[in-house]
């Protein structure tokens, strides 16, 4: 098939593929019964990544320009509908990136045996006290009974609720016990801070790129949502203020310590700007935290709500990423009428978080085991860190591109403009044994291309040496693979 491809263009092939079916389809060239070649035959006429055929079969499929048989093939479903495809693929849409069925075959892939998996954004099994959680749960049943395992107090279990004010307050963070909520990991707390601040067709904004629960949170919400640019300093404050005036949103989502997943920092000044800035135009701030104690070098700046008197951020963070992810205990900071805001939302959304793990968590924090380990995970990650760093310098190629994190989990990689995009690569990097995030999908208009998320902590050295090593080969042989393959176009 004669289609154009620009892989120079910020449009991600697999968007180029859709908008050509679209216009040929709209316009009689493929008319109702048409079939298609198979995805992989298609990929290798064009010299392409298989993925990014797949990834925009699926997409036409949801428009209903296609249908998929089983045992027969892919055929175009008809002129009409495509005239009603085409019209509806000019409306906004809140998030142009990989569909969901090719989220989840990537992560399939990368569960395969002996894939090397950078993909994911948890910490390390080898990171958990599990043994000093297993005495602290029976220390916990042993002295509560049967309370410990019946309906907790919905805003959560009150001395979890002071331990954490303790927490915060050594962050700098002054609050009461009353202003915190519980939750069922800080995910669960980002989804309900959206509910109860947002309708249907309101619009978020967080930075571009940023992490990829809140969009799927906008997403399933029905929330638009607006990317703000970032410099090696997190967002740009004149490119959010231009939203502000334009747009009047009533909630952003920031992520400013270690940020998920370009690993940037926001320094001191401009967290002082933002707040002057959200204080201006009445707009309230929801920070995640999650990873501001994970730092290598220095302490890492206070908190947005450390330096918040107005009431204006609302702090989500928990304790998954440094202690236990699968106990699922996340807290919310709040005040005020947003706080009996998000406390009803969650009444409505589950009865409690549950009571046991609450109440293993603070009797961990009580008995003073959480600075020690938070100690022993940074000096890990750090490592861990330096090692990836040096496997990126010696495996490589020259025009890869990144920046050193000083703190969480994640290398941000930056692919040359001259080889495939990270969608493209994914299948051959699968191949050789390693997977890695693909940039375009912490994006809220499927930019980022050319970027890939590594999780550097969740592998030993040798593991990270070696998998940075199949990502390399993984280029490499595409590289080449391609050369041969490219037809003329």
């Amino acid at each position: 098939m004669d289609i154009p491809i620009d892989r120079h263009s910020e449009e991600p092939i697999y968007q180029q593929l859709i908008r050509h079916f679209q216009v040929q389809i709209a316009s009689g060239h493929l008319p109702a019964g048409t079939r298609l070649p198979p995805s992989r035959d298609l990929a290798h006429e064009l010299g392409i990544g298989r993925i990014s055929v797949v990834s925009a079969y699926t997409e036409l499929q949801t428009l209903g320009l296609i249908s998929a048989h089983p045992g027969r093939g892919t055929f175009v479903t008809g002129v009409e509908n495509g005239r009603k495809s085409a019209v509806a693929a000019s409306m906004p849409s809140r998030r142009q990136a990989l569909p969901h069925q090719n989220i989840r075959e990537m992560q399939r892939l990368a569960q395969r045996p002996g894939v090397i998996a950078f993909n994911g954004g948890s910490p390390p099994e080898d990171f958990l006290p599990v043994e000093a959680f297993r005495r602290v749960l029976d220390a916990v049943l042993e002295r509560d009974g049967a309370s410990a395992i019946t309906y907790e107090d919905p805003e959560g279990y009150l001395p979890l609720r002071i331990s954490t004010r303790d927490y915060v307050t050594s962050l700098g963070i002054d609050c009461r016990a009353e202003n915190i909520l519980i939750t069922g990991g800080t995910q669960q707390g980002l989804d309900l801070v959206v509910q109860a601040l947002l309708n249907p067709g309101d619009t978020l904004v967080t930075t571009s790129p940023t992490y990829i629960g809140i969009l799927d949170i906008a997403q399933v919400r029905r929330a638009n949502v607006i990317g703000v640019p970032m410099d090696e300093h997190g967002i740009r404050l004149d490119a959010l203020e231009d939203v502000l005036i334009d747009y009047h949103p009533r909630l952003l989502y920031i992520n400013p310590t270690f940020s998920n997943p370009t690993g940037v920092i926001m320094p001191l000044h401009r967290r002082r700007q933002l707040i002057r800035l959200a204080q201006q135009y009445d707009l309230t701030i929801l920070e995640d935290g999650v990873y501001h104690e994970l730092h290598f070098d220095e302490i890492a700046p206070p908190p947005l709500k450390a330096l918040d008197d107005a009431g204006c951020v609302i702090h989500a963070s928990g304790y998954s990423k440094i202690l236990l992810p699968g106990m699922r205990i996340g807290y919310l900071i709040a005040e005020g009428n947003i706080r009996e805001r998000i406390a009803r939302v969650k009444y409505a959304a589950d009865v409690c978080t549950p009571s046991l793990n609450q109440r293993a968590v603070q009797l961990f924090i009580k008995r003073g085991g959480l600075p020690g380990h938070l100690d022993r995970v940074r000096h890990i990650l750090k490592d861990r860190r330096d090692v990836a760093i040096k496997a990126a310098q010696q495996h490589f190629p020259e025009d890869f591109h990144w920046n050193i994190p000083k703190g969480g989990l994640y290398l941000w990689v930056e692919l040359p403009e001259c080889g495939p995009t990270a969608a493209e690569l994914y299948v051959s990097a699968i191949q050789h044994g390693v997977a890695y995030a693909v940039g375009s999908l912490f994006y809220p208009n499927g930019e980022g291309t050319r970027y890939i998320r590594l999780n550097f902590g969740a592998h030993p050295a040798e593991k990270i040496n070696e998998g940075f090593r199949r990502l390399a080969d993984a280029w490499y042989e595409f590289q080449s693979s391609a050369v041969e393959r490219r037809p003329i176009l």
